[in-house]
């Protein structure tokens, strides 16, 4: 017995040194406790587990009223330093967790890219608190931008590398924070709001946002990449067309696919073989033509 465990057990001491070059997940709250943007502190996160096993990882977050930040970093041999807000979609009711989070984070790290995963504030929740979508819930992804910033140096990223991923409702989200932002308020007693919420680059998936939304972009706005299915999901493929129009309308750099068959949700999952299920691929050959994962 002891003959056949040993081989096994050295395995295990050769991996130990790789597993521990994989930083562990930090939790980062948006807003120090107290403070007058957050209510119903009280309230309790309402979890949905994969066959109800908690040991089997999240699936979907509800009733957020204490937002925050994951951040999951890549090895540090590998790191480019460019970081990306993941907002997971869910209708403003919930979160997608994994397929639109930390799913995310082992893919993005193979190319040195650090994962936030944004856990926002939502419209509709289990409270009742009304929470506006270009209010509270859009100053959340603009703390997320201005955190990392911040915190840049210590997590090894670039402060002009990081981007902001939407899905869905999230996708809104990444839109507006790229029509809205500002350099940050050097007056402001708290160091985090002086610091820019200005994305460098953003990317919507099976996105929405409302024309009225848009209005005219600022011309200083940042990069865009946007990925759809065509005539299965055709709100979102009308939507971020609209966006994309505006964007080009005001000279800012965008890359639009809208596929020929698929459908909403998904991730990055395989697709059965159709060419959506590739949208990741060419987003990472966009990364790479901005030069966001050069090692500089």
């Amino acid at each position: 017995m002891i003959r056949k465990a040993l081989p096994i057990l050295c395995l295990l001491l050769l991996a130990a040194p790789a597993l521990a070059q994989q930083p562990a997940p930090l939790t980062v709250y948006l807003w120090p406790p107290g403070h007058p943007t957050l209510q119903g502190q009280d309230q309790k996160e309402i979890y949905t587990y994969y066959g109800n096993d908690p040991a089997r990882g999240i699936r979907r977050v509800a009733n957020v009223h204490n937002p925050s930040i994951e951040v999951h970093l890549p090895p540090a041999e590998k790191s480019c330093g460019a970081a990306i807000i993941t907002a997971p979609g869910g209708g403003h009711s919930s979160l997608g967790w994994d397929i639109e989070g930390v799913e995310l984070a082992p893919w993005l790290a193979e190319h040195g890219v650090a994962t936030i995963v944004l856990k926002y504030r939502l419209a509709r929740n289990e409270a009742g608190i009304r929470y506006r979508v270009e209010d509270e819930v859009l100053q959340d992804t603009q703390r997320a931008v201005r955190i990392v910033r911040a915190n840049a140096k210590e997590w090894g990223i670039n402060p002009e590398r990081i981007g902001v991923m939407g899905w869905s409702a999230g996708a809104n989200l990444a839109a507006l924070v790229n029509l809205r932002y500002d350099a940050g308020k050097a007056d402001a007693d708290d160091p985090i709001e002086r610091v820019s919420c200005k994305p460098n680059f953003i990317c919507l998936v099976y996105g929405a946002i409302r024309e009225e939304q848009i209005g005219a972009p600022p011309r200083e706005a940042s990069p865009v990449f946007i990925a759809s299915a065509g005539v299965g999901d055709r709100n979102s493929a009308l939507t971020e067309l609209g966006y994309a129009n505006a964007l080009l309308r005001a000279s800012i750099p965008v890359e639009l696919h809208i596929y020929g068959s698929g459908e909403h949700a998904g991730g990055i999952r395989p697709r059965g073989g159709i060419p959506f299920e590739t949208w990741h691929h060419r987003f990472i050959e966009w990364m790479a033509d901005l030069k966001l994962l050069t090692h500089e």
